[in-house]
């Protein structure tokens, strides 16, 4: 299997494995028995050398709240925004951290002498949330946030593909004719149901503009209402194209709008029936009863990153997003 890598348990038993986003540091500590020990979240910083900063900490915060030594860590592994080189420990392009290249892996390794190794959050958060739902076979996560990004696992693999955006449906185009995507097409998944691009479309303030927009539908808004079924479309869509390209057997949706809880699983699951009504063979696949929501508030993302952090690596790979 090309670019595929599978988790080492050998060793020192603490694994710790940290989300880094834009704002926050999702950070647990795993035991060898797959067990969180701890979680904590601290603030992330701006730029290289905070951002380096911000991880070492997190890690040493872990450690103390959890009371383990940070000598009893065997590996830490890291999911991060951006570009990322897995052989080399390197993030390129992570705009919401102030990096433009950063040897991530090797600077904190110097700092606190423990293996590090480095991994596209959405791609950790995928192999996590494949653990953590107890999903055999093959399964693909679907990251609903700020932006829309996918990432598969097989038999408990990342599957990366040839060049490592195996799974990346953020960026099709599904209408030809639609808004404007911050990639310079035009109706991208991700101008449906991204948070960031929703936000932009409603236009008006407020702390949770996709709560706001769910609400203000509710309350008959044809504005809202047309931007929340943009947002079950686009969803929807996704999961086909996820299911028809890879033939995966679960779709597992994360991130920031799944907050949203049944108000988004429902709409999604009625889009996918909806989709499927005139067609036997669409039918015939029940994409519908293929999806699953990660609870509000999962570790699936830290968590995939500690298995990364204590994966042996299989085939090294070109740097990918």
């Amino acid at each position: 299997m090309s670019g595929a890598e599978t988790a080492d348990r050998a060793g020192r038993q603490i694994r710790v494995g940290l989300d880094v986003g834009g704002t926050k540091i999702d950070a647990v500590a795993v035991d060898g028995s797959g067990d969180i020990l701890g979680r904590i979240r601290r603030s992330t910083g701006w730029g290289d050398d905070a951002v380096v900063e911000s991880i070492v900490m997190a890690v040493t915060a872990l450690a103390d709240e959890t009371g383990f030594p940070v000598s009893d860590i065997g590996s830490v592994g890291i999911g991060i925004p951006g570009l990322v080189d897995v052989a080399e420990g390197r993030v390129d392009h992570a705009v919401n951290l102030g990096v433009k290249s950063l040897d991530l892996a090797a600077r904190a390794e110097r700092m606190l002498g423990i293996p590090f190794r480095v991994e596209n959050d959405v791609k950790a958060a995928a192999l996590g949330a494949a653990v953590l739902s107890g999903v055999a076979g093959s399964m693909a996560y679907l990251n609903l946030g700020t932006g829309v990004a996918a990432g598969i696992v097989i038999d408990g693999r990342i599957w990366r593909g040839s060049r490592g955006t195996a799974g990346e449906v953020g960026h099709i185009s599904v209408d030809p004719h639609g808004r404007l995507c911050g990639c310079g097409q035009l109706g991208c998944i991700e101008t449906f149901c991204g948070g960031g691009a929703l936000a932009k479309a409603w236009g008006r303030p407020g702390a949770l503009p996709i709560r706001d927009i769910f609400d203000a539908a509710d309350a008959g808004d044809a504005h809202a209402s047309t931007l929340r079924d943009d947002l079950y479309h686009g969803a929807a869509a996704a999961v086909r194209i996820l299911v028809l390209s890879a033939d995966v057997e679960t779709v597992v949706i994360g991130g920031g709008l799944t907050a949203l809880g049944a108000r988004l699983e429902d709409g999604i699951r009625t889009a996918l029936h909806a989709g499927a009504e005139a067609s036997p063979f669409m039918r015939s696949l029940r994409l519908d009863e293929r999806i699953e929501l990660l609870s509000a508030g999962s570790p699936a993302a830290a968590f995939g990153a500690a298995l990364v952090g204590a994966s042996v690596p299989e085939k090294e790979i070109v740097p990918h997003g």
